[in-house]
């Protein structure tokens, strides 16, 4: 989807749809017995266990986003743990799009628990958009879950609409428009605004600007020469309503798959290359279902402390196999250890482990040599995934996966969901 246009656009009817304390939300609504307690969901809930999301209970009571549970629950002694159900946050994220998509084609998921309704298109069938913004609400909480609330804010585009939406949680509805951005502005420090964090506000502040309304009204040429990219322009015109830059979806560029260490985990190498593998497999899924394959491989091992071995290749021939790219980053890390001697990189002190894949190829694109045909490969993992994803994620594994302590648990993040919504479109016909 590309809905962006660089016209003038004043009229507020850009909604963005924030959903409150999502996973925990989710997981109150599935079991009664935690409405109203406050709930963290966590990965794993052990005491070194770290809260991923925070039920609005919790964040009353303190609770934030990353804390160590042994950390929140000094803070919040009747803090409930619950671990994540992936599956069932996508399912509560399909039902609330489709929900969305009732009022409008243009609907735009930006991540697991936000979206954006694009009503521009649509203001002679809805006269007050404050009006459509209760309906959904109201929609949400009868058609997917009475316990779900969401945050909507209403503006000319979809930057504006995503801050206005943060100005009132839980449960808010706010607009900004020309006849009130400056107010709004003027009560912000430059890293409220969605998109600016230290650095960026530290480059800003380098250049002289220091507020939100310092940033509104510099000239797109200043800042463009402080942002030192066409990222300045983009600012000037998502302040000044100068265009609608934010409602794209953007192509991969680089896939990459993270996994932070348990205390256990870290004791074994045979665990530590388990979470490896695991992480080259995941990468070949998300390659599989978007029909590429990587010409750059990147593998990291972070340290307790600090220190981090990094290795990035580039291939002689794309690659698309979970197993091979394991493979490769083991045969490298041998290699390593051989030539620097030392302890194995995989020891007791990784604290962090990371595989990437860049420089993309269609699949359709790819040609093999004279001796190295891997289509029946190919052909495997494009089945292999299908059925997967008709059946269940684990209706087909390698022997490979069958581990039964397997270390790595599923997770699904909060940012790109572009996976998602590949798989889901066709199921929802």
């Amino acid at each position: 989807m590309n809905a962006n246009r660089l016209r003038t656009h004043t009229e507020p009817t850009v909604l963005f749809i924030d959903m409150n304390s999502f996973f925990a939300s989710c997981e109150q609504q599935d079991n009664y017995w935690l409405r109203g307690r406050p709930v963290a969901v966590c990965v794993y809930t052990g005491k070194q266990g770290c809260v991923i999301a925070p039920s609005v209970e919790a964040k009353q009571r303190g609770v934030k986003t990353g804390m160590r549970l042994d950390e929140a629950t000094l803070i919040c002694p009747d803090l409930v743990p619950v671990e994540t159900h992936p599956n069932r946050y996508r399912d509560y994220h399909v039902k609330i799009i489709g929900v969305l998509k009732r009022f409008a084609d243009e609907v735009l998921p930006k991540s697991i628990d936000e979206a954006v309704v694009d009503l521009t298109r649509y203001q002679l069938a809805y006269s007050s958009m404050t009006d459509v913004a209760r309906r959904i609400k109201q929609a949400i909480r009868t058609d997917v879950g009475d316990y779900l609330r969401c945050s909507i804010g209403i503006a000319p585009n979809a930057f504006l609409a995503k801050l206005a939406s943060n100005l009132q949680k839980p449960d808010g509805l706010s607009i900004i428009s020309p006849a009130n951005i400056d107010e709004v502005l003027g009560k912000l420090a430059l890293t409220d605004l969605p998109g600016i964090a230290h650095g960026m506000a530290t480059r800003l502040r380098a250049g002289g600007i220091n507020t939100p309304l310092e940033l509104r009204y510099a000239s797109p040429d200043r800042l463009k020469l402080v942002c030192k990219s066409i990222v300045g322009w983009h600012w000037h015109l998502r302040l000044n309503f100068g265009g609608e830059v934010d409602m794209a979806t953007q192509a991969y560029k680089q896939m990459q798959a993270i996994r932070s260490v348990s205390g256990a985990q870290r004791q074994s190498v045979e665990m530590l290359e388990t979470i490896l593998r695991t992480l080259c497999l995941t990468l070949e899924r998300r390659m599989v279902r978007q029909q590429l394959f990587c010409r750059r491989l990147h593998g990291w091992v972070r340290y307790w402390n600090g220190q981090c071995y990094q290795d990035e290749l580039a291939v002689s021939v794309p690659m698309q196999d979970g197993i091979d790219m394991f493979q490769v980053l083991c045969g490298r890390m041998t290699n390593y250890q051989q030539a620097h001697g030392g302890k194995p990189l995989l020891n007791p002190d990784v604290r962090q482990l990371g595989v990437g894949v860049t420089d993309f190829i269609p699949a359709n694109r790819v040609q093999y040599g004279l001796f190295e045909d891997n289509t029946r490969k190919d052909k495997f993992r494009q089945t292999l995934y299908a059925i997967n994803d008709r059946f269940g994620p684990k209706t087909l594994m390698r022997a490979t996966e069958l581990n039964p302590e397997n270390p790595v648990k599923e997770l699904i993040g909060f940012g790109s969901i572009k996976d998602l919504h590949e798989l889901t479109d066709w199921e929802l016909v």
